[in-house]
């Protein structure tokens, strides 16, 4: 076992939107028999609404803000040795505090999904504020992803190897 995921029990699923990151998460999760949490089902619970209409009433910055709180929750529970799986929003993995917040504290693996498949996904659900205009989503896909190697050169994010344990929740050293 990955000694990361000795100290600090958490693996992260990350990816573009409709990458299948709740469905992967899940059963990875599953097979583990750790806990599951989709960042977006919980932000939906906590705040009693959709995510588009956080986006249309409140703006994509206040969805991040509440979005990083509850990955630094879950990432706080995790550290304390209750081990999950955990799958962020598509834009979840966009900010340098969240990857590094994350990269600290487990593992991260992105996953990489071929834009005709996420656009036949999205085109199926409604409910992705930054997928409604065609254009903008597909440019959305093509920007570099941060912290991420080039499309298809690379399936997976490798977390930094230490060589050391640490002990619970760690900020991000800047």
């Amino acid at each position: 076992m990955n000694l990361k995921l000795k100290c600090t029990p958490g693996i992260y699923v990350v990816g573009f939107m409709a990458s299948g990151k709740s469905t992967i998460g899940r059963l990875l999760a599953q097979r583990l028999g750790w806990n599951f949490f989709d960042i977006d089902e919980e932000i939906e619970a906590a705040e009693g609404t959709a995510i588009a209409e956080i986006f249309d009433t409140r703006g994509e910055a206040e969805f991040r803000r509440i979005e990083t709180g509850i990955v630094r929750r879950h990432v706080l529970r995790i550290g304390q040795g209750s081990p999950a799986v955990v799958a962020l929003g598509g834009g979840a993995f966009v900010g340098q505090a969240n990857r590094d917040l994350l990269e600290n504290n487990g593992v991260t693996v992105w996953l990489d999904c071929p834009f005709e498949v996420v656009e036949r996904r999205v085109a199926l659900a409604s409910h992705r504020p930054l997928a409604r205009d065609p254009r903008q989503f597909a440019a959305l896909y093509e920007a570099p992803a941060p912290g991420v190697r080039p499309r298809g050169r690379a399936r997976s994010h490798r977390e930094r190897r230490s060589g050391r344990c640490r002990r619970g929740y760690s900020e991000p050293s800047h």
